[in-house]
């Protein structure tokens, strides 16, 4: 089985930053990881109503303000405590940076896309998980976020990004309470029951009729029924220049996600 040794933490300047850290705390905690928090972001657009003529210095503003999001970052990271370290994303956009951080990590933290923010691209998760290939626990933006692994879904299909993302849970799941896994209605289960016996995983099994434009609401409507806090999934999609394509499910949970998701390329 493998293990968690390296967490690479996004944060930014808003409140969910401190649920993230959180959470990455508590994996550094429970794993003996060491926890890197990034900071990565876009630099401050602010609106610019007056000529240059008027006196006004754009550029000194958003320095100000760029600082000012980067003191509340950092003091959010102080504030969860001293057991992390800091890094920052300083001349690189933050896709790029945060994509070369993670190549040396076991598992990242990650928030939510969240549409009314614009510190990150709107893709960022999804930019994230494909450039680096390495599974990120990806944290909503909003809701409350407790325990995480004590009831697991697993959404199975035999395809590299599930098995990878499987992978990736198996340090949480031997503490899990319950364990399921839904596949699609006539896939064979036996070679992933055996798997999990293996490691020593009973799961109870589930099957869904979902057609492929429904799977994402279907398996976060089984998440909730289960009262799963914590879904484990692969991430379906490929990068075009200038375009990022995500297949149906992985879209929609990413759009509709009211738990924590560890999801993996």
């Amino acid at each position: 089985m493998g293990s968690i040794r390296s967490v690479l933490l996004h944060i930014d300047a808003s409140a969910r930053s401190a649920v993230r850290l959180r959470v990455a705390r508590e994996l550094a905690v429970t794993h003996d990881a060491v926890v890197t928090a990034m900071f990565a972001t876009y630099p401050c657009l602010i609106p610019m109503p007056y000529s240059f003529s008027d006196g006004f210095a754009p550029a000194l503003m958003m320095q100000e303000q760029d600082s000012v999001q980067r003191a509340r970052a950092r003091a959010l990271f102080e504030h969860a405590g001293k057991d992390m370290c800091w890094a920052e994303a300083l001349d690189s956009p933050p896709v790029l940076a945060f994509v070369g951080a993670a190549l040396y990590a076991d598992l990242l933290v990650l928030g939510q896309n969240d549409p009314i923010a614009d510190s990150v691209p709107g893709d960022f998760v999804e930019s994230v998980l494909i450039g680096s290939g390495k599974p990120a626990l990806v944290i909503p933006h909003i809701g409350e976020t407790g325990s995480i692994g004590r009831r697991v879904l697993i959404a199975w299909k035999p395809s590299p990004e599930a098995a990878r993302a499987l992978t990736a849970a198996l340090p949480l799941l031997p503490t899990a309470d319950a364990v399921h896994l839904v596949t699609a209605e006539g896939e064979p289960a036996g070679a992933i029951e055996l798997y999990l016996r293996r490691h020593d995983i009973d799961a109870e099994f589930h099957t869904t009729t979902a057609k492929p434009a429904e799977a994402g609401a279907r398996l976060l409507a089984l998440a909730g029924d289960i009262g799963a806090d914590l879904l484990v999934m692969g991430c379906y999609g490929h990068s075009r220049a200038r375009e990022l394509v995500l297949g149906g499910a992985s879209r929609a949970v990413l759009q509709g996600m009211r738990l924590p998701v560890l999801m993996s390329h």
